[in-house]
């Protein structure tokens, strides 16, 4: 199974290479290449991206849940719209579905005996405002969003977690820089996100029916991307990212470090396509698997 996994992704990767390099160069460059995630688009513009990434384990630094196998998928809709003439203020909303599902032990002294579960549904909502702090830096850019919890509790009756019920203060810092000849470009973000809420309330069960696993926390996400262009419409990246969560009173603390990769297209003047790879190569209190992920970003 992970033999055919493997060769499916060089496949799409070599297709996606032979693709770039067969199209015309654009010396004016392309979104990909332009419009980083640091830049704002102008008034007037939208800027829409739907991500779709499957997070999926079956080893775990947590005894209970090491060798179960356990999927969390998360579909992120993201709306923003230029407001300034100077590029300097978009405002817009996040969206987020979650479908996550996980095997359970039904008779612990025969272990192979499992049973599939899994819960679903649109989870928050998240006003958000982006904006560029300094004129002259215009490759500098914050992403400010309140998330807004849909869920009434972050576990359903069979145990299944879905979403953090809790609001979420997320602040995320980008830049990036692109060399000389426009080949290579590095893009630096460092995500924060206050977690409030409730102290977690846990039923006879063990399942949480109150609260938040995350209450009263900082996460703490820093990570570097290195891009290279073989054309202005194809992109290569490498990836590394860690996340820190920090206990601010809730006795729960946690941090992982993911390494990958990924290739970008530019599909259309205003449509472009993403595919990346993750994988958590340590982490404590924390799952050990890995992501796939696919995105659209359209710039109308």
């Amino acid at each position: 199974m992970k033999l055919k996994r493997t060769q499916l992704i060089l496949a799409l990767f070599a297709t996606a290479v032979l693709t770039g390099y067969s199209q015309d160069s654009d010396d004016g460059g392309s979104v990909i290449q332009n419009l980083t995630p640091s830049k704002l688009v102008g008034p007037g513009q939208w800027d829409l991206k739907l991500f779709n990434n499957l997070y999926t384990q079956t080893r775990s630094t947590f005894d209970s849940e090491d060798g179960i196998r356990q999927n969390f998928f998360t579909s992120t809709l993201e709306a923003f719209v230029g407001v300034s003439p100077s590029k300097r203020i978009n405002v817009g909303i996040i969206t987020e579905y979650r479908a996550n599902g996980r095997d359970f032990i039904l008779d612990p002294a025969n272990p192979t005996v499992l049973e599939r579960r899994s819960t679903s549904g649109l989870t928050s909502i998240a006003p958000s405002i982006k904006f560029v702090p300094f004129a002259k830096a215009a490759n500098f850019s914050i992403l400010s969003s309140i998330s807004i919890p849909l869920v009434s509790q972050e576990q359903d009756d069979n145990g299944v977690f879905l979403d953090q019920d809790g609001f979420t203060w997320q602040n995320r810092f980008f830049y990036d820089y692109t060399f000389p000849g426009k080949t290579w470009q590095i893009f630096a973000e460092v995500n924060s996100e206050y977690n409030f809420g409730d102290e977690a309330v846990r039923n006879a069960n063990g399942v949480t029916i109150d609260g938040s696993f995350a209450n009263n926390s900082l996460r703490l996400t820093p990570g570097l991307f290195v891009s290279y262009f073989p054309s202005s419409k194809f992109t290569v990246l490498g990836l590394a990212q860690h996340t820190e969560l920090i206990d601010l009173g809730n006795n729960f603390s946690q941090n992982f470090t993911a390494l990958g990769g990924g290739v970008k297209y530019q599909l259309t003047k205003e449509l472009n396509i993403e595919a990346l790879y993750t994988n958590f190569v340590r982490g404590r209190d924390t799952g050990l698997g890995e992501t796939f992920n696919i995105g659209l970003r359209a710039v109308l």
